[in-house]
């Protein structure tokens, strides 16, 4: 099809010059020109790498300089900032599982969930970028993790020596114990 015959439909246009674009990279890497890929988002919390759906993912910030701690909230709850506006609960992952300290590191980043109910920065130890799997990468069972986190995982994806647990950000938001970040009082 040649992009002359596509000049009065800009949408269409755009989805083919994005299709020659990406066909164009993978012949380059040596890669299959495979249309069923799934992009996600990797980041690691301690030695782990895990894998997110782009699509849940809003942004991705450096650690805001100004969190205000919220009383009586879990250690975990880092506690809200404003985000252009917009008030947003910052929230250290790897904490909430139970896996170590606050992160401190200068690699850290604060992924923004994709979510109008739940306005959420999730902290983890470094983003590693896009990264793209096809339908034959993946598996439905998730590997075994130090970090106790097997119920937001949702099977994997292997390229080569590489695992990448996929990570719900969707099923964390749902989970009635991060959804509790209170500390219980005590009478």
């Amino acid at each position: 099809m040649s992009l002359q015959a596509l000049a009065e439909q800009p949408f269409e246009l755009l989805v083919e010059l994005e299709r020659r674009a990406r066909a164009a990279i993978a012949g380059r890497e040596g890669a299959p020109t495979s249309t069923d890929e799934w992009v996600g988002i990797g980041f690691r919390l301690g030695a782990e790498r895990f894998v997110t759906s782009r699509a849940d993912v809003r942004e991705v910030l450096p650690i805001p300089d100004q969190v205000t701690r919220v009383p009586g909230a879990k250690p975990w709850l880092r506690g809200i900032a404003n985000l252009r506006g917009q008030l947003l609960t910052v929230v250290d992952l790897k904490s909430f599982l139970g896996s170590g300290a606050p992160t401190q590191d200068r690699q850290a980043r604060v992924l923004v969930v994709a979510s109008r109910d739940v306005p959420t920065g999730l902290i983890v130890d470094e983003v590693v970028g896009f990264r793209r799997f096809g339908a034959e990468d993946y598996r439905d069972e998730a590997s075994p993790s130090v970090i106790r986190c097997e119920h937001y995982l949702e099977g994997s994806y292997r390229r080569g020596s590489e695992l990448w647990p996929r990570f719900s950000l969707l099923k964390l938001l749902e989970d009635p114990l991060f959804l509790t970040a209170g500390e219980a009082v005590r009478a």
